[in-house]
């Protein structure tokens, strides 16, 4: 009788990690990784302070970024850097690091849509 609920435990704990996308190359050069359930975000970095991020939806369809507002938390040469990221064309949001971005930075990005809800993308 253990082992039938045991299983059961067992699955619905990594339910959840079995439905995240791991991390993936997109389009753009940078990586695409979930934010929340209902968006997927590509970092573009290539060594500048400039600094791209692509939003999708949950089908890996461009979303225009109008009305969604974005921080960047990056850990660059072992230290945290935070900036705004602002609304550009189509599904873009830029923003500017104090410092240049590598290609493959490690870090977060809050997203805040629209409708008020946040999603967090981690890189």
């Amino acid at each position: 009788m253990r082992t039938p609920i045991l299983a059961l435990l067992v699955l619905l704990a990594t339910a959840p990690a079995a439905l995240a996308h791991e991390p993936r190359p997109g389009p753009n050069g940078g990586l695409k990784v979930d934010a929340g359930s209902r968006y997927h975000a590509e970092l573009v970095a290539a060594g500048t302070p400039d600094v791209v991020l692509f939003l999708y939806d949950a089908n890996d369809k461009p979303i225009p970024s109008a009305g969604f507002r974005a921080n960047a938390i990056l850990v660059i040469d072992g230290k945290s850097h935070r900036f705004p990221l602002q609304p550009a064309d189509g599904s873009m949001m830029t923003g500017t690091a104090p410092v240049a971005v590598p290609k493959g930075v490690k870090g977060a990005v809050q997203l805040t849509a629209p409708d008020g809800t946040t999603a967090q993308a981690k890189f």
